[in-house]
């Protein structure tokens, strides 16, 4: 089969074994995978050649031994890990942190013509694409459910007034979570088209935030000067560090979705002074994925405009594409 391979840097088609059904499970033929943030992440940053990235699989069942529902013939979108439900970890609700759900993964992943699906998979994070919505549409389901598990996280108050920094898809797609779980949200972005597209997708307010006083003056004349309750960061520049502790109320939350680059943090005092909650949060639980698959098959949230196309043989353009913010999202059509 053919799979899309890290290579030196590079991006190549080259061929693979088709995987096999050994145990339980089923063979995936893969229609699209989205392009997440982590696969750009995990590129950028020497992850060993020939490593087969991608996740946000949109699929349908070609071969299949399982005690689930499924049959051959069905589309499906999933999820690709499976936590344990009894460590430490899981009992604590840190589902992404159980060392089995770290060990789990799809095989080979989502770039390439098939994948293995194993028992656990279908059991828990596997579902069928809803009438409703196209291929493109379900791929959103599994980092939307990495939105809705941040949430969850946060156990914010109805109407709470939320900033959200940093508006690519992620950002758009969180702010629209929030609105759909009862919240105020606020999106900031330093790119006027994404500001647009936040307006249109039911954010309350948007602002662009090239200039830190006004800013902060912005955010008091909505929160009665206190502050919003909560800051999630999607963005990936740890500029906007300052920007959050600057418009979070004292004893509200920062929620902390990205990575930056280089060593920087929130300031012990800050956070101590102020009573401030910063936390993490990953990726989602297999009930996560459900919540989010819901959310798009009743349309609370909207992503039809969000994704740019590739064939798979234009699967370094799609990276590239995306590395220079030239799109929003792109999806892989294999």
């Amino acid at each position: 089969m053919k799979a899309a391979i890290v290579l030196d840097k590079k991006i190549i088609i080259d061929d693979l074994p088709t995987p096999k059904i050994e145990t339980n499970g089923a063979i995936v033929k893969i229609l699209g995978c989205g392009l997440c943030g982590s696969d750009i992440v995990k590129f950028k940053h020497n992850i060993k050649n020939g490593t087969v990235l991608g996740h946000e699989i949109v699929g349908e069942i070609v071969e299949i031994k399982s005690s689930t529902d499924f049959c051959v013939g069905d589309k499906i979108v999933m999820g690709h890990h499976v936590p344990c439900f009894d460590c430490v970890y899981c009992k604590s609700e840190n589902y992404s942190m159980c060392r089995h759900f770290k060990e789990t993964n799809i095989k080979p992943g989502g770039f390439a013509q098939y994948i293995f699906a194993s028992e656990e998979h279908l059991q828990n994070t596997v579902f069928k694409i809803p009438n409703n919505i196209d291929e493109v549409t379900a791929s959103f389901m599994e980092p939307l459910s990495c939105c809705i598990r941040s949430i969850k996280r946060a156990n914010l108050l109805k109407n709470s007034k939320v900033l959200v920094i940093g508006l690519g898809s992620i950002g758009l797609l969180m702010g629209q979570a929030l609105k759909a779980l009862g919240n105020i949200v606020i999106g900031a972005d330093l790119i006027n088209e994404r500001l647009q597209i936040a307006q249109e997708h039911n954010f309350d307010y948007t602002i662009k935030p090239n200039d830190r006083q006004k800013t902060k003056e912005f955010i008091n004349s909505i929160t009665n000067s206190i502050g919003v309750d909560a800051v999630f960061m999607t963005s990936g520049a740890y500029q906007t560090i300052p920007m959050a502790v600057e418009n979070v109320r004292d004893g509200g939350k920062i929620v902390v979705f990205s990575s930056v680059n280089g060593d920087f943090g929130y300031l012990n005092n800050d956070i101590y002074y102020r009573e401030l909650t910063v936390m993490g949060s990953y990726s989602p639980a297999p009930i996560d994925l459900k919540d989010s698959l819901d959310l798009l098959k009743n349309q609370k949230v909207k992503v039809e405009s969000f994704s740019t196309i590739y064939d798979f043989n234009n699967i370094q353009k799609a990276f590239d594409d995306t590395i220079e913010n030239r799109i929003l999202k792109a999806y892989i059509k294999l």
